[in-house]
């Protein structure tokens, strides 16, 4: 009987199917994280034109600073 060589084989079939399992949630929280740091970036942008914006409108109304 060569029944030992089965479960080797079993063994491998289930490892290369977590490898790809596991290479396939990498990419995808690959994505998100990108998707996350693009998205912050953004918040970052608009916060600073944001800022300036009430900085001008501050200094039109003759409202200082502090």
């Amino acid at each position: 009987m060569d029944g030992g060589g089965d479960s080797g084989d079993g063994v491998q079939d289930l490892t290369a199917v977590v490898q790809t399992l596991l290479s396939q949630m990498q990419d995808k929280f690959q994505t998100m994280s990108d998707q996350i740091v693009g998205r912050i970036d953004e918040m970052g942008s608009r916060i600073d034109e944001l800022e300036s914006n009430l900085t001008d409108l501050m200094s039109k109304a003759g409202v200082e600073e502090k």
